[in-house]
This record gives structure tokens, sequence and C-alpha cells, in this order.
């Protein structure tokens, strides 16, 4: 049984490591075959945000002579196996057999696909590193990874792994030939995580995408060109999601291009002062299009997506009574995913997303004009300042339509303060946000529960006129709409409260510290 094991990365090419090892070893321990090489085809998964390796954790799909393995594997120690049975990437993790590995991944990955990150050949050699008496003192593995995919100009392999594995009581002479393997040239201790070496071949790196606004700006730097960096990290966000969106993956490809279609026409919103003259005005209808193009298949997802919490809550009602609500909602969806994904694909959207980078780089910085902290100072109090106003003038007689316009307002300042954010002091932007969300989660609740009653209404309306309907399922929606709008009323009714908080003097006393060094 082992209890102790040394990494190795062999970079000779020219000679083969067994040789190597052979040699270093001399005459105290001797190498002999314990099984032939084999072949493992290895498959990295992972989501495409990366769920999993922030995590901590590493998902490989084996292949070899027998059924095809999955194996979760983590830094501290935790590792989880189950059979393949035929899956086929990408796939939503409740999708795998039943198990510790489906629970532990559907906890992490929630309604991201696993999709392949990473693919190649491993080689595998297993020795035996026996003492003089010919007893085995540990286990020698030679693995050598063979990238599926490696980028121009880079080398098509990686350095052979070397590891030395101690058997029970033998640990001291495991390290002694650790100790050896050091001193051979083209010998160095540690290896860099499988997944990484593959990757670093394709010139990637894992963790790579992220939709945060991970922009770093200079204080001192033009304003333009502060807000061009951040509107050129935003189209980066929306055209990684394009592919995605249009092969249907999963359903946060979507969403993340929607928010970058939000935070751009925030930007051009906010800060049309800041650009070229007509520069805003000219691309606020193109980003209009494409948001309001995006909007019928998410409002759609959002349906899907809680649908079975909302069947799960009917009171008089059962849940099968929802299925032919259910079955137009997925019909529904699919003709707008087909006319999302033409969208996404014609000569228009293509035509605005290389004019739009075009426009971004080729911008130059002014003569003359504020710098970034000042404008950020600028937006961000404005913002706050219109947030208040609104908000205060709001109450329990108010339309609803007041309380939309102003989660628009708060969605403003969240974005605004999100493009600047690497300007202010960590904690104190954190606050900020943490104490805007309280009332942005509020006023969204509000707005998406009155979104759903009046769909729910005319989807009930359209399968009442098409026939064929049975009324259970008539009455089932209207408990569910029922449901949606006692959610309703509990959101307007926690407002007051959750605007209160906000507009407190403690809250605005942060909120002015956050951007007091650049006052405008």
């Amino acid at each position: 049984m082992s209890e102790e094991s040394h990494d190795f990365a062999y970079t000779d090419t020219e000679r083969p490591p067994a040789e190597a090892i052979r040699e270093a070893l001399a005459p105290r321990y001797s190498v002999v075959p314990f099984r032939r090489a084999h072949t493992l085809r290895r498959t990295w998964l992972d989501t495409f945000d990366w769920r999993l390796h922030r995590a901590g954790l590493t998902l490989e799909c084996v292949t070899g002579h027998g059924p095809a393995e999955l194996v979760l594997s983590g830094t501290a120690g935790e590792r989880i196996t189950a059979a393949a049975n035929g899956a086929r990437w990408p796939a939503l993790a409740e999708t795998l057999p039943s198990g510790r590995l489906r629970d532990r991944l559907t906890g992490l990955t929630s309604v991201r696909a696993l999709l392949p990150a990473a693919k190649a050949a491993s080689t595998v050699a297993e020795f035996r590193l026996c003492n003089a008496d010919d007893k085995t003192v540990a286990w020698l593995t030679v693995d050598r990874l063979h990238p599926a995919a490696p980028a121009a100009g880079r080398a098509a392999g990686t350095p052979a792994r070397l590891s030395i594995t101690a058997v029970r009581g033998y640990h001291g002479q495991a390290s002694r030939i650790a100790r050896c393997l050091a001193a051979q040239p083209g010998v160095f201790p540690g290896t860099v995580p499988a997944l990484d070496a593959v990757l670093a071949t394709a010139g990637q790196a894992a963790g790579e995408y992220t939709n945060k606004i991970d922009v770093e700006l200079a204080p001192s730097m033009p304003a333009r060109s502060a807000l061009a960096a951040v509107l050129l990290r935003l189209l980066g966000t929306l055209e990684a999601n394009v592919p995605g969106t249009v092969r249907d993956i999963d359903t946060e490809f979507l969403h993340d291009l929607r928010i970058a279609v939000r935070r751009t026409r925030t930007g051009l919103k906010l800060g049309a002062a800041l650009l070229p003259d007509g520069l805003a005005a000219g691309y606020q209808p193109q980003f209009k299009w494409l948001g309001d193009l995006t909007t019928p298949t998410r409002d759609l997802d959002v349906h899907l997506l809680t649908f079975a919490a909302g069947a799960a809550g009917l009171t008089s009602a059962s849940p099968a009574d929802l299925a032919p609500f259910h079955d137009y909602l997925v019909a529904r969806r699919a003709t707008e995913q087909r006319r999302l994904a033409r969208a996404l694909r014609s000569a228009r959207f293509t035509t605005l997303t290389a004019a739009w980078r075009a426009a971004l780089t080729g911008m130059a910085p002014p003569r003359r004009g504020p710098d970034a902290a000042h404008a950020a100072a600028g937006i961000i109090g404005k913002a706050h300042r219109r947030i208040l106003a609104r908000g205060g003038a709001i109450n329990a007689d108010s339309p609803p339509e007041m309380l939309h316009d102003l989660r628009k307002r708060c969605k403003e300042l969240r974005y605004a303060l999100e493009f600047f954010a690497s300007l202010h002091d960590l904690p104190a932007h954190r606050r900020a946000v943490r104490e805007l969300k309280g009332l942005q989660d509020c006023l969204g609740t509000y707005q998406d529960c009155q979104v759903q009653q009046k769909e729910i209404r005319a989807i009930a309306a359209d399968l009442l006129a098409a026939g064929g309907v049975p009324a259970t399922a008539l009455l089932a929606m209207g408990d569910l709409a029922a449901h949606v709008g006692e959610r309703e009323r509990q959101a307007r009714s926690e407002f007051s409260s959750r605007f209160a908080a906000f507009a407190s003097p403690q809250a605005r006393a942060r909120f002015a510290a956050l951007t007091a060094g650049a006052q405008p």
C-alpha cells in the first residue's frame, strides 16, 4: 500500500525516461518493467466559466481498453469515480448516472453544461523500483501527454511526467530514489497539473473566461481611454458567448451575452459625453436591437428554469396539470432560439461587432478632458443622486411604472460601479454594491413577478383559443399566477424598508466616501 509520492518533469527528448532513471539509480536500485505501456484518451471537462477549476477540482473522462470512466479529483485529496456510460459532451451534470459524482457535480455546476476543456492522449508505463534484495520499495509511473490540438509554433507534446510512489515501510528509500532522480540532468522536481500543461500547448490557461469587467484602470488616465477599455472588454465577453448561444449549450451563454449588451448600452448612455461626437448616438440603436433580440428566449429560459419550483408550490392543483403549459414553453422557446441563432449568424450582427471593435481600438484620447477618477466620481455620483430622488418620490400609491423606472436606474448605478471598480477601495466598493443589491433584488423580483403573471395569462388565453387543453391545466396556471402574484405583493411591501436602508445617512456617507478623492 502506498503512502508517499514524488513527482518530476523529464525534459530530455533525446533519451527515454526509463534509460535515464536506470542510470541515475544504478547500482543500488533496479528498474523492472511491471506493465506494458498503454495509451489512454483523456478529456478534461469543466463549465465554460471554469466552476470546477475555481473550486479546486478537476474532472476527466478517461478511456482505455475498457469502458470510459469519469474521475473527479481535488487538491484536498477528494476523488470520486463513476462509469461514463456513453456520456456525450456538452452535457448537464443532471444527465449523468445517479450517484455521488452526479450529486457533487450538480451542486457545483448548477445550470451550466460540462464541456471539453482539453483533450490529450496519455501513454503510461509502470515500473517496479527494487533494492539489492530485489524487494519492491517504490513504484515508478512514466506518463507522456500528447495534446490533441497544440497551437501553431508550440511543442506538440509536454515533458514526460514521472511519479515515484513509496511502498509502505520504504518511504526512506523512496526519498533517496527521489534525490537521485533530482540530480539527473533533464529531471526537475514538481510537475505542472496535467490540464494546465495541455492547455499551455494551445496557448490557453484554465480559468481564463470570466463575465466580470476585470479591467485595471489608472485614476489619471483619460476618461475616454478608460471607458473604451471597459467597452472593449464587454465586447470580448459578448463575442465569447456567441458560439455557445447559437449552439444552445446552456442558458448561461445567453445570460452572459445579454448582460454584456446591457452593460454596453449603459456605458454608451452614461459615458456619451466622454466618447467622440456622435459615436454613442450611432451605436445605441444597434445595441438596443441586439438587446431586444435576446429578450424572448431569455424570458422563456427564466420560465423554464423556475418551472419545477413553481409547480411544486401549487396548492389547488398538481404539478402534472401544468404539462400543457410546459410543452407550450418548450415549443415556443425552440422557435425563439432558432430566430436568435439566425440573427447572431447574420451579416448585421457580424458587421456591428466588427465596426464596434474598430471604433474602440481606433479611438484616440482627447487633448483635454477629465481623467478616469473624476469621470467615475461624476457618473457614479449622478446615478446615485438620481436613485435617491426617484426612490424618495415613491409611496404606497405609486404606479408600478415608477418602481420599474427605479429598477433601471439601479442597474445603471450597479454597472457604473462595475466599470470603475479598479479605481476604488475594494472594501468600500463591496459595501456600496451590497447596499445597492438589496434594493435591486427587491425591485427585480417585483418586476419579474409582474412580467411572469402577464405572460402566464397570455399563454393561457392562447391555449384556450387553440382548444383541446384540459380545464385542469388552465386552473393550474391560474394557481401558479396566484403564487407569483403573492411574491409580487411581498416584494412591493418590502420596498420601503429596502429603500430606507439604501437612502440612510450611513449608506449615503459610504457612497460619498467611495469617490471622495476625485469629486469633480
